[in-house]
């Protein structure tokens, strides 16, 4: 299983399951990463916390407890 945290920079990844429970897992869902969304990692901070991405043509920040959430192809 491969997570968002795992993806390397500049890879464009595609969601294939969302993992978490309740307000966790919604509001991953809110921001626009739903299955079969396409995310292209554009960079990581320093100490590898946040990700960021783009996501539906903007941009987007996340921690890496919740890229890791996030189950990718």
């Amino acid at each position: 299983m491969n997570t968002l945290k795992q993806a390397k920079v500049g890879n464009t990844v595609k969601v294939v399951k969302l993992h978490g429970e309740g307000a966790v897992k919604r509001r991953i869902m809110d921001m626009g990463i739903t299955k079969g969304a396409e995310i292209h990692v554009r960079k990581v901070a320093p100490l590898g916390d946040p990700i960021e991405v783009t996501v539906r043509g903007y941009e987007l920040s996340l921690r890496k407890a919740d890229a890791e959430m996030i189950e990718v192809e």
